[in-house]
């Protein structure tokens, strides 16, 4: 029996797992897909504390040689249920495995909602964005597209409109649907072109690399195409969590609806990172989360059993 089970190898689950292992704790960590989670979408990581410049794919990388070099055990299994057996948990994979622990963290992050078009995937990292925050300094007098139309997007375009050339809005809606407030700061900029009515429909590529933007006015079926350097994708995001709501409580949205203190209503249940209710979701709070979580989970462990 393991004293802690991450539920998910990104940068939350990764910090739970070390901050465990840190004080005497064993733990799992359990991956569906890859360890590392969406920053390894990023090919540069400049808002790191500490750390100048790195990509996401070698942050992941490092991360996970360091949890296993303190003791890790790490399994890339889909976990797709918990069961609260009292004085333990049982997690249970999609590949058939029961795992006991003492305590589970889940730290099942976000996937970014995307268009569904033929080569995204592929050119996500190679002119495909989904954070100004993180990636608008690559496009530094350039110009960009956003799709989307909500608070999120038009909170991009603003921090983007500060760095690119140029900033044009595709939202495939009839109007844009964030806070008035967001919208007249926006389409006050000179740089900034809006769109509705405008559903993106496929990507120019030239060697490899997003070069344009096909979209269609759905009023008309007129096609264009917007010459761009990139395209940063404002149009959601999805957390996965219904598996886990019997012991976690989740809002409209499907987060878990859990505070900085990251406990659930299940003892011994907790949360981490971007799955978690929260207003700013960077790898520096996803991290934060992690550390937060697992020293939650130690003390549940020295108290209680």
């Amino acid at each position: 029996m393991y004293d802690v089970i991450v539920v998910g190898g990104g940068p939350a689950g990764m910090t739970a797992a070390l901050y465990a292992l840190r004080n005497g704790k064993s733990a799992m960590v359990l991956e569906k897909h890859g360890f590392g989670g969406q920053i390894t979408y990023s090919p540069k990581v400049e808002n790191y504390p500490g750390t100048l410049q790195m990509s996401g794919n070698e942050f992941a990388d490092k991360f996970l040689d360091q949890i296993m070099a303190q003791g890790a055990d790490v399994e890339l299994e889909k976990a797709v249920a918990v069961e609260d057996c009292g004085s333990y948990r049982v997690v249970k994979t999609e590949e058939g495995s029961s795992i006991e622990a003492k305590t589970v963290i889940l730290a099942t992050g976000v996937k970014h909602r995307m268009l569904g078009l033929p080569g995204e995937y592929a050119l996500v990292g190679e002119g495909i964005s989904f954070c100004a925050v993180c990636d608008g300094d690559f496009y530094k007098g350039q110009t960009v597209c956003v799709a989307g139309g909500g608070n999120s997007a038009l909170q991009e375009a603003i921090l983007l409109s500060g760095k690119c050339a140029k900033v044009i809005m595709l939202q495939d809606l009839p109007t844009f649907t964030g806070e008035q407030k967001l919208q007249d700061v926006l389409f006050a900029k000179e740089n900034v072109e809006k769109h509705t009515n405008m559903k993106i429909t496929g990507y120019v590529q030239e060697k490899g690399e997003l070069v344009g933007v096909e979209a269609e006015d759905r009023t008309t079926g007129q096609k264009r195409v917007f010459a761009c350097s990139g395209l940063f994708l404002a149009i959601g995001l999805i957390p996965e969590n219904e598996a886990f709501a019997s012991l976690a409580e989740l809002n409209k949205f499907g987060y878990f609806e859990s505070d900085e203190t990251c406990v659930t209503k299940t003892p011994g249940v907790f949360v981490a990172g971007d799955c978690r209710s929260k207003s700013v979701r960077q790898l520096t709070t996803a991290v934060a989360d992690g550390a937060v979580a697992a020293l939650a989970a130690c003390r549940y462990i020295d108290q209680n059993l």
